[in-house]
């Protein structure tokens, strides 16, 4: 084969037709078993509210919330992974771990409504702290900064990228645990550590094991880039850093060899699954994680990834299923094998009518 050429080998017979199409193809068509779907849970509203930057996606009000997880449950998407918007916020992120927090509240009615639908719980601190970043912050000292998420309405560090903080690793990796450990307590299948400290796999790990759940999986996200990709999320669970940024533990994107140290280390501290996020401009990270590790692979199609193509969509520069389709299609082809992706409750519906098929020629 590798000795022939034209006319003896002829590639467009493998694309004469469909079912020349479908015996060819090296990548299985996306299913509903792929995929699955985020959902942002708040206190304090009283029903869902639409988020500007993401349309078709919405914060829901914990009394909301099962009826929404039992409707994806039923459309045949078999996981779900819930965020949550606290009505308090502070600087050591306490209502993250309570045991009456917005996700320990959902995941219990979740479990109720539809117990037989995998629940995956992001655990960060981004979300509950008044400061915005993923951990417990102290100032450097000799920094301008010497309250840390105190209200102001300049950022301390505007003009200039010097440090005038760090996160304390270690101080965050034990409330990391501590955040984990209540969500297994209120029935999560999974819990997903997003914070990107070091060891936060291991001191989760432990948590677990110790608290009497050690059925319950680590799904780490092992390669999360410093993004900007991320920033409609950051409008729906209400997260963006009152000062400074994430570069400091958020991975720099021209990297990819650390990519693999990082998700050896989470494999050798106890993750059950490894995620890249974001997933559009990191194929090649996805690609190398599986090809070098063989190990469970997510990746997360993030909201700048879905917003995008909904953007474009709008404007009717393209087609919105098939764009979609062909992106998630690509992230399998990659190597994935589960897609965090806030389309997939539309491709649900895609499946079900008659056109699905043409939108995936």
């Amino acid at each position: 084969m590798a000795d022939a050429v034209f006319p003896e080998i002829r590639m467009r017979k493998r694309r004469k037709d469909e079912a020349a199409r479908m015996k060819y193809r090296q990548t299985r068509a996306i299913s509903l078993r792929d995929l699955i779907m985020p959902i942002f849970v708040k206190e304090g509203i009283s029903g869902k509210k639409a988020i500007a930057s993401m349309p078709g996606i919405y914060q829901f009000p914990v009394r909301k919330i099962a009826g929404e997880a039992g409707a994806i449950y039923r459309s045949g998407i078999p996981a779900v992974i819930l965020f949550g918007i606290p009505r308090h916020k502070d600087d050591g992120g306490s209502s993250s771990y309570e045991e009456t927090g917005v996700v320990q509240q959902a995941i219990r009615e979740i479990k109720k409504e539809a117990p037989g639908l995998s629940v995956i719980a992001d655990v960060c601190m981004c979300e509950y702290t008044s400061h915005g970043h993923c951990g417990i912050v102290k100032p450097i000292i000799g920094s301008r900064l010497s309250v840390i998420g105190k209200k102001s309405r300049r950022r301390p560090d505007a003009g200039h990228r010097t440090p005038i903080f760090e996160v304390d690793n270690d101080a965050t990796i034990e409330i990391l645990a501590r955040i984990s450990l209540s969500y297994a307590n209120a029935g999560a299948d999974i819990v997903a550590p997003s914070a990107m400290m070091d060891g936060q796999v291991k001191a989760i790990k432990e948590a677990l094991k110790k608290g009497g759940y050690p059925g319950v999986k680590i799904m780490s996200y092992s390669a999360k880039y410093a993004s900007s990709f991320y920033a409609p999320f950051r409008d729906a669970a209400e997260s963006p850093p009152q000062f400074g940024d994430r570069l400091t533990y958020q991975m720099d994107y021209h990297n990819s060899d650390e990519a693999l140290l990082e998700a050896r280390l989470d494999i050798g501290e106890g993750a059950d699954m490894l995620m890249v996020k974001p997933a559009l401009g990191y194929a090649d990270i996805i690609y190398r994680m599986k090809k070098e590790l063989d190990f469970p692979l997510a990746c997360y199609s993030v909201s700048g990834e879905y917003s995008m193509i909904k953007a474009a969509a709008m404007k009717g520069y393209i087609d919105e299923r098939k764009v979609a389709l062909e992106a998630l299609t690509g992230l399998k082809r990659a190597g994935a094998d589960q897609i965090i992706t806030y389309y997939a409750e539309e491709v649900a519906g895609w499946m079900e009518s008659e056109s699905f098929d043409k939108a995936q020629d």
